[in-house]
């Protein structure tokens, strides 16, 4: 795990002292994603320079170094992440006559392009990957992420320059960064809580969707390519609904459990410490017992644990971790210590992001670094086999909706505007009311406001997956809809980044084995029937579970890891939220519009008080803001 950047310049103005300083700093300001060493490759006549910070995690020597040069020299890259199939490529390419002088996985990416190409590689590798790849010869510029958007990559031009790294801080150091906020992201973000790709709050700053890559030709002079996939999820959900796993229920939880043990067993590789996430839920206990099955020692296990009833699942932890035998360790946070981290959000994140279990992920990570340098986590189970609450209550909700006319609703939808008295619940039933198809229906669940455009100066909200009818998925079960949604969405922009940067942000690497893309893949194949039973989801890890978990440890409400927010904001951090919604403070900074009713004269959705509480969570991110000059 590592951070990359670097620079294309085509001003030619710039000696390699230059660019390699330059470079230098861009780096550098990722070191807290690679303090174990630094690199930076300059080639002055193109105009190109790549840097890297190292987080040694696999081949600990020197031969690790990056940027790396390919044995036959065409090729430079910087890597960030891991491609856990490395070995059997490795055995592979030796097969085939390549040698190699160390053990590191970029050694084998670079021999794996070098044999198959950039593109022909890439789809051989299994792993959560971002790298910048030069072409010497070509003298073209790849930049890939992998498959689900577990790391994560930005660029975009800044004048003659084409800049691009780990995370915007990076790009931010860059002498020649303005930093312009894009107030369409921003309406993106007020809709979401996050940006989504290919979005970023600056303006000409784009995040590289999941499984895309980009490739930009020296001769093309200041073009910006469109992205194309080399793997598509749609196409992997289409194919696995087109072809049916056709054995018995027991046969899918046997071949689940295989795909799943060997995922696991492919991300425990390291030449550091590891460990793994615990909060009790299902699916980091399966990916625990699991890594527990396949070790000769006790799995190191983590969690923390709040006093707020409600807010706590260190106990359901705890009982796991003793029955599968764990080294676990558990540290109780007060809520003084929780609040603490809030003023670093900013420098972590870059970006507006308002996702509060941040805060408790941050902790567990900070944990977890005191014994280990890689820990796994469970992401990823919901949106794969349907364990969001919302997938049941927003199929509920149009099998009964769609039997109404739609212009029964649209009036219905007008007469609850005018009921002032019931505020946010009746906007809310309202925008559900208007939708014109199950999709639009799903979309305003999920919103956090269905007009945020009317809330920002001169906004126009851009379009996403979630309004652009040509980028859905043909299934008949709106179920699968959703949970298609929310992995194209939800878990790489909310979910992978918060994990990513949480831990990052403290030298510690996590992996996410239930998003090996075989597992995505396979996933896809189940029916939905061996995927939600009895009114509940996750049905296969649950029996996967049961074989090494007794039941009534496991089965209860989902709790989801959040921290106690509401009381936080009307008591200890009340202060400090008024103040970032100082109306004043508001007016001066020219971004929002003072919460009020808008539009058709109807209040927004989430009424006044969740739209002060929005407001003021991206107050308090867009102040720190601060490497941006714009």
């Amino acid at each position: 795990m590592c951070g990359l950047s670097g620079c294309l310049d085509l001003s030619r103005q710039r000696g390699p002292g230059d660019l390699e300083s330059i470079v230098t700093r861009m780096a550098d300001a990722l070191a807290h994603r690679g303090p174990d060493d630094r690199g930076v490759w300059v080639d002055p006549e193109a105009g190109i320079a790549l840097g890297h910070r190292r987080l040694s995690i696999i081949d600990l020597s020197p031969e690790g170094h990056q940027p790396m040069a390919s044995a036959c020299g065409r090729y430079v890259i910087a890597f960030n992440g891991e491609v856990y199939n490395f070995r059997e490529l490795r055995q592979a390419l030796e097969a085939a006559g390549d040698r190699f002088r160390g053990h590191s996985d970029t050694e084998v990416m670079l021999a794996a392009i070098g044999r198959w190409g950039v593109e022909g590689a890439v789809r051989r590798f299994n792993g959560m990957f971002a790298f910048a790849l030069w072409d010497r010869k070509e003298r073209r510029l790849h930049l890939v992420r992998d498959r689900l958007g577990e790391k994560p990559l930005y660029y975009g031009w800044i004048g003659k320059a084409f800049l691009f790294g780990s995370e915007l801080k990076s790009l931010c150091a860059h002498p020649e960064f303005l930093g312009e906020v894009d107030r369409d992201a921003m309406a993106l973000y007020l809709r979401h809580n996050y940006i989504p790709a290919p979005y970023s709050i600056y303006k000409e700053i784009y995040k590289l969707p999941a499984g895309m890559m980009l490739v930009l030709n020296l001769s093309d002079g200041r073009s910006l390519p469109k992205p194309a996939p080399y793997w598509s999820f749609r196409e992997a959900a289409e194919s696995g609904g087109d072809r049916p796993f056709e054995g018995s229920y027991e046969e899918a939880i046997d071949a689940l459990e295989i795909l799943l043990r060997d995922a696991i067993k492919l991300r425990m590789e390291a030449d550091v410490p590891l460990g793994a996430f615990l909060s009790g839920g299902i699916d980091s206990s399966v990916v625990v017992a699991l890594m527990q099955a396949q070790s000769k020692q006790a799995v190191k296990t983590f969690t923390i644990g709040f006093g707020e009833k409600g807010y706590n699942e260190a106990d359901h932890a705890k009982t796991i971790a003793k029955h599968l035998q764990t080294d676990h360790t558990e540290l109780y946070v007060t809520s003084e210590e929780a609040m603490a981290v809030i003023p670093s959000l900013p420098t972590l994140y870059d970006e507006p992001f308002a996702d509060s279990s941040q805060i408790p992920t941050f902790l567990v990570s900070k944990l977890a670094r005191r014994h280990v340098t890689v820990s796994l986590s469970g992401d990823g189970g919901d949106e794969l086999f349907g364990g969001y609450s919302r997938y049941f209550v927003g199929e509920k909700l149009w099998n009964v909706l769609h039997r109404v006319p739609g212009g029964i609703r649209r009036i219905a939808a007008r007469g609850m505007a005018g009921l002032s008295f019931l505020d946010g619940r009746a906007s809310r039933l309202a925008d559900v009311l208007e939708a014109d198809g199950a999709e639009a229906m799903y979309r305003t669940i999920i919103s956090h406001t269905n007009r945020p455009a009317d809330l920002i100066l001169n906004a126009h909200e851009p379009r996403t997956v979630l309004n652009d009818r040509d980028a859905w998925i043909k299934s008949p079960e709106l179920f699968d809809r959703m949970m298609y949604f929310d992995t194209l969405t939800y878990l790489p922009e909310d979910i992978l980044t918060k994990i990513d940067r949480a831990s990052m942000g403290v030298s510690l690497e996590a992996r996410v084995p239930l998003l090996d893309h075989r597992v995505v893949e396979f996933a896809w194949r189940l029916p939905l029937s061996m995927k939600v039973r009895n009114g509940r989801g996750k049905w296969p890890l649950r029996q996967i579970l049961s074989k090494y978990v007794p039941p009534k440890l496991f089965e209860r409400p989902k709790m989801g890891f959040g921290i106690p927010l509401g009381p936080w904001l009307r008591e200890p951090l009340r202060e400090w939220g008024e103040d970032l919604l100082n109306e004043k403070r508001l007016r001066s900074e020219g971004f929002l519009i003072r919460p009020r009713s808008v539009g058709n004269g109807r209040r927004t959705s989430q009424g006044g008080m969740m739209h002060n509480i929005i407001c003021g969570i991206y107050c308090s991110f867009n102040h720190g803001l601060g490497q941006g000059r714009g």
